[in-house]
């Protein structure tokens, strides 16, 4: 059985991850499309993304909880299946010779997945009130973020 704090620090150490891989992904994404627009809104997402993972590494530390020690086997996986991700976004944008709407296609599959890790997070009955307020602000600013570049994926087919 886990405690309440390894519970905080593994929904703590894959969201950190989520978003530092996140940061990398939308940075790629804004240096592969090629609309002055779009570059602009995924950099933007880019440092939001951030400044996610910095927001959640502060609050961390506030219940004991260092997420530079990301050890989990969860986050690994997590880690793990992020990189693929990036990975995919590198090629894709080669392949279609930097199509934006591919681009933008893979980006949404990259906060689809972000959004799951939220959700897994914010269904852990012992994490603290305080840690879930945090996740959900989050998690609500992904899925806009998700819906925007749907939008902008639909203005760009």
């Amino acid at each position: 059985m886990t405690s309440s704090n390894e519970t905080t620090a593994r929904a703590y150490n894959d969201l950190v991850e989520i978003n530092k891989t996140a940061t990398k992904g939308y940075q790629e994404a804004a240096e592969g499309v090629t609309n002055p627009q779009l570059k602009a809104e995924l950099s933007r997402l880019s440092q939001q993304r951030a400044q996610f993972a910095a927001d959640l590494s502060q609050h961390a530390s506030r219940f004991g909880v260092s997420t530079e020690d990301s050890g989990t086997i969860e986050g690994a996986l997590t880690d793990a299946a992020a990189a693929v991700h990036r990975g995919w976004i590198n090629i894709k944008s080669v392949v279609t010779g930097q199509d934006d709407s591919a681009i933008l296609g893979e980006c949404e599959t990259g906060d689809a997945i972000a959004l799951k890790a939220y959700e897994t997070a914010l269904q852990a009955s012992d994490l603290p009130a305080e840690a879930k307020t945090v996740i959900q602000k989050q998690h609500g600013q992904i899925l806009e973020a998700k819906n925007k570049i749907t939008q902008l994926k639909g203005q760009t087919s």
